[in-house]
């Protein structure tokens, strides 16, 4: 007969994150806004075509990413 493991099941829906497994989230957004102000600050520097190239290829990596490919 099988056992119903209905706990495990409503964990996986549970709200909180785990403590192991921390989410990434605050290193991410660290990542994306220094990127940011690099690649403004080359525009404002006159390098359009490079700070816009760096803003759309670091947003294509976060992501890639962020949904974990």
């Amino acid at each position: 007969m099988a056992e119903d493991d209905f706990r495990r099941w409503e964990r996986e829906f549970d709200s909180g994150a785990s403590p192991e497994e921390p989410s990434g989230g605050r290193g991410m957004v660290l990542v994306a806004g220094a990127t940011a102000a690099g690649c403004t600050a080359m525009i404002t520097l006159g390098e359009v075509a490079l700070g816009a190239a760096g803003l759309v290829l670091s947003s294509v990596i976060l992501l890639l990413w962020r949904i974990g490919m």
